[in-house]
C-alpha cells in the first residue's frame, strides 16, 4: 500500500451579512467569512490537504475564484470534486486532522456535527476525522477576531 500526505491552509475574513458555513455546517453567529464560494475554511483547507498529497496543485487551480461556476459554490461539493479528482489517481482518504484557528464563535459545541457531516461527504468514519479548535490568544487577525484560519493535515491511501 502506498501513502501520501498532504497540508492545507485557508483563511477568510469575518464580514457582516453574510452566513458562518464552518465544517459544512451553518454556525449561528453574526458574521460569515467574505469569500467567493461559500468561504468554508475548514473545507478549503482539507481540499488543499488532499490535493497536496496527490500532488494535484490546489484548490485554487481547480476551483478557481475568477469562476463564475464555483460563485457561491457549496464547499461540500467542492469536497466531493476534489475526492473524485484524487480517486482518478487511485488514492482514498486515510484520514485528516484539522485545526481551526478563532476567537469567536466557540467551534467546540459544533464538531460532532461537523464530523458527522464531513463523514458523510468523505465516506470515512467519523473517527478518521480530527477537528480541533484553538485561539491566538488575541493575537494578529485572527485575534482580533478579522477572520477564521484553517490548518489540515491529509493521509490518502492507494492499494
Amino acid at each position: 500500500m502506498k501513502v501520501r500526505v498532504g497540508f492545507g491552509f485557508d483563511v477568510h475574513k469575518l464580514v457582516s451579512n453574510r452566513p458562518l458555513w464552518l465544517g459544512g455546517i451553518l454556525l449561528d453567529y453574526e458574521f460569515g467569512l467574505d469569500g467567493h464560494s461559500d468561504a468554508d475554511v475548514l473545507i478549503h483547507s482539507i481540499c488543499d490537504a488532499l490535493l497536496g498529497a496527490a500532488n494535484m496543485r490546489d484548490i485554487g487551480y481547480h476551483f478557481p475564484d475568477t469562476s463564475e461556476e464555483f460563485r457561491g459554490a457549496d464547499s461540500k461539493e467542492l469536497l466531493r470534486r476534489t475526492l473524485a479528482l484524487i480517486a482518478g489517481k487511485g488514492y482514498r482518504v486515510g484520514n485528516v486532522d484539522v485545526t481551526v484557528c478563532a476567537e469567536q464563535p466557540k467551534i467546540n459545541p459544533y464538531i460532532p456535527q461537523m464530523q458527522r457531516c464531513l463523514s458523510e461527504v468523505m465516506g470515512v468514519s467519523e473517527d478518521d476525522i480530527s477537528i480541533k479548535a484553538t485561539t491566538t490568544e488575541h493575537l494578529g487577525f485572527t485575534g482580533r477576531e478579522e477572520g477564521i484560519a484553517s490548518y489540515a493535515v491529509a493521509l490518502i491511501e492507494k492499494d
